[in-house]
C-alpha cells in the first residue's frame, strides 16, 4: 500500500480553488447578492433558494458567502470576512455551512448532476445512478 501524501492532495485542491465557477453570492458589507447568469437555466425555485440561503448567511453569520462548483461538479461554501471586521462570527459560519448542507442535501445533489450534466457532459442516467447508490 502506498502512503498518502498529503502535500500534493493540497496543491491539487490549492489549483481546484483558482478554477471554481460561482453560482451566487451575497455580501454582508455592500447589502447585495449576485447570480451568475450562466446559471440562468436553473429552475426558479432553486435560484430563489440559493437567493435565500446566501442571504441568510450573511445576515446571521456577517462577512461574504458564495456557493461555487468545483471543477469536478461538487457544490462548495466559501465564507471570508475583512480583517477589521469584529461582527463576522466564524462558529456561526461553520454551524451554518453544516446545516445548509445537511438539510439542502437533496438540492445541493441535484445542483452538482445539473452541473456534471451540462457543463461536464456526464451521463445523467450513470450519476443518478452513483447517488442513489450512496444512499
Amino acid at each position: 500500500m502506498e502512503p498518502i501524501n498529503f502535500e500534493n492532495q493540497e496543491e491539487e485542491y490549492e489549483a481546484q480553488d483558482k478554477y471554481r465557477i460561482v453560482i451566487c453570492g451575497a455580501n454582508s458589507y455592500d447589502k447585495k447578492y449576485y447570480f451568475n447568469k450562466k446559471f440562468d437555466r436553473l429552475p426558479s425555485s432553486i435560484k430563489e433558494e440559493l437567493h435565500i440561503i446566501c442571504v441568510l448567511f450573511t445576515e446571521e453569520a456577517g462577512g461574504i458567502f458564495t456557493i461555487s462548483f468545483t471543477p469536478f461538479g461538487h457544490v462548495e461554501f466559501d465564507t471570508r470576512h475583512e480583517e477589521d471586521d469584529l461582527f463576522y462570527d466564524e462558529i456561526s459560519a461553520r454551524l451554518l455551512i453544516r446545516e445548509i448542507r445537511r438539510k439542502k442535501r437533496e438540492m445541493i445533489d441535484a445542483l452538482s448532476i445539473y452541473f456534471r450534466v451540462t457543463f461536464l457532459h456526464q451521463n445523467p442516467a450513470e450519476l443518478i445512478e452513483d447517488y442513489e447508490e450512496e444512499e
